[in-house]
């Protein structure tokens, strides 16, 4: 293998997501010299609401990271279901979900785990893996970036470069073969303050067949939105500016405060997820010297709630198995481990679908009694069981790296 000056395995670590930022922050303490690329001509910050389960805080925590994302969790206030009309009712929310999540901005997390990286951290923006090749000793990678192109020689690649990852296509294949569509889409984005129709610290939920917006709230920062749709043709969606198109799928009706103040909002965003929602689905997150991690290997989708923990718990256990085993022993280990909470998370992730974006009539009657009966004793003490203790809560809650 190839040896550094200072006697450690050099990796080329592929994105300067949450994923990336962590596998490079833990592959450098236990003795490994990390090379970062980014497609981008600079670090990308702010982003949209995530929440960060057990899973994720116990990595965080064993990384340094964890006592500097603030959680922005709101203890007061209440979830609303609203309608275009001003009609309103307490229902239940994100945070009533299995699990006990912080409530946090993506750039939160990122920023954090940023802040933790050695200063002698190799960062190259602008740059892209154009070939990957490979033998029993290491990996040779072709790199393009300010119009200069080199070949580099790494004892590891991670691809942490996210849903349309180019590390997977090099290595592995067309996204076709991987990249498992719902036919729906999301739009997520900060707002610029509360929303009229509610208090600082109240959420909401305006939900109708096929289309839904999601409001959260938090303690210290403007609210998020999230608006999804169903969709029949995906690459059409992208045909258009966003905030038109999104005026688009929430008409011709009167869209009424609430929904005007927030597709308002997203045409002055600052920054705006806008995408198809999609798993990754891969037999295998390694092949030879060339692993996949975070949203590269399995994006689980916004509706699992797992997405950053799940980056951060696979970054984390990662590391831990480089340091034990031999790298093909520690890749097989790693996802051994791994695998049963990553296909947990995305079966659980369809289950929760029609929870944040009910399709039909029958799904939008039986979330309503769903969420409107958790003040009746039978109801409520279901929902208080899988919040607390049930499997969800369990396999969200659980430190994979001690299993």
């Amino acid at each position: 293998m190839t040896k550094t000056q200072d006697g450690g395995h050099r990796v080329l670590v592929v994105g300067l997501g949450i994923s990336g930022i962590t596998t490079a922050l833990r592959l450098k303490e236990i003795g490994w010299t990390p090379v970062i690329i980014e497609r981008s001509p600079e670090r990308r910050t702010g982003g949209y609401f995530v929440g960060l389960f057990g899973a994720g805080k116990a990595a965080a925590r064993r990384m340094g990271v964890l006592d500097r994302i603030k959680d922005r969790t709101s203890v007061a206030g209440h979830n609303f279901e609203i309608d275009r009309i001003g009609n309103r009712r307490v229902s239940i929310g994100f945070r009533d979900l299995p699990g006990k999540p912080l409530m946090l901005m993506r750039g939160d997390v990122e920023q954090a785990a940023f802040e933790g990286l050695p200063d002698d951290v190799e960062i190259r923006f602008g740059t892209v893996p154009t070939a990957i090749t490979q033998d029993a000793d290491g990996v040779t990678v072709t790199l393009s970036g300010g119009g200069r192109t080199s070949t580099e020689r790494f004892d590891l690649v991670v691809g942490a470069d996210g849903l349309r990852s180019t590390v997977r296509q090099l290595v592995f294949g067309s996204h076709e073969s991987y990249l498992h569509r719902f036919d729906k889409m999301v739009a997520a984005f900060a707002l610029p303050d509360s929303l009229s129709e509610l208090a600082r610290g109240d959420g909401a939920t305006l939900l109708e067949p096929g289309r839904s917006m999601w409001i959260f709230p938090f303690a210290d920062h403007a609210p998020c939105a999230m608006l999804s749709w169903q969709t029949e043709d995906v690459d059409a969606e992208f045909t258009k500016p966003h905030a038109e198109r999104l005026r688009e799928v929430f008409g011709p009706e009167p869209l009424g405060r609430a929904l005007e103040e927030t597709l308002a909002a997203a045409e002055h965003a600052d920054a705006m997820l806008f995408d198809s929602i999609e798993q990754v689905r891969m037999d295998r997150w390694s092949r030879g010297r060339v692993v996949l991690v975070g949203d590269s290997a399995w994006c689980v989708t916004l509706w699992a709630g797992m997405g950053v923990s799940a980056g951060l718990a696979g970054a984390d256990l990662l590391a831990t198995m480089l340091q034990r085993y031999p790298v093909d022993r520690a890749l097989a280990e790693w996802e051994r481990r791994l695998r049963p909470y990553i296909d947990y998370y995305q079966h659980n992730a369809v289950k929760q679908r029609a929870f944040f974006l009910p399709v039909n009539r029958w799904e939008m009657v039986l979330r309503r009694f769903l969420t409107r009966g958790h003040k009746m004793p039978v109801v409520g003490r279901f929902i208080e069981q899988q919040r607390t203790s049930g499997k969800a809560s369990r396999m969200k809650e659980a430190d994979i790296a001690c299993v």
